[in-house]
């Protein structure tokens, strides 16, 4: 039950970096500065923050004119909520 916890705690903490770092993007996008890449998003979607980032992407409506991140972050959502349904069903 204690992984639970952890993993729980974990994927709080991904979604959370994945929202603060959507905001900060679309402050920088719209200051014209220095911007974090894609990759960066896309790594930390694959890691489990793919929730924060989509809710990141409606509530600042950023990069929802790109195509790949607009298909490509919901379908790992749907990888993420089985990938960690499937390890939080076996890890008992």
């Amino acid at each position: 039950m204690e992984e639970w916890g952890s993993i729980l705690y974990y994927l709080v903490a991904a979604n959370i970096i994945g929202f603060v770092m959507m905001y900060i993007d679309k402050r920088k996008a719209v200051r014209g500065h220095y911007r974090i890449p894609e990759r960066t998003f896309w790594l930390l979607g694959i890691i489990g923050g793919s929730i924060g980032i989509y809710i990141g992407m409606k509530s600042f409506r950023h990069k929802t004119k790109h195509r790949s991140f607009t298909i490509g972050i919901p379908v790992l959502i749907v990888i993420n909520v089985i990938s960690f349904s499937w390890i939080l069903l076996f890890m008992s």
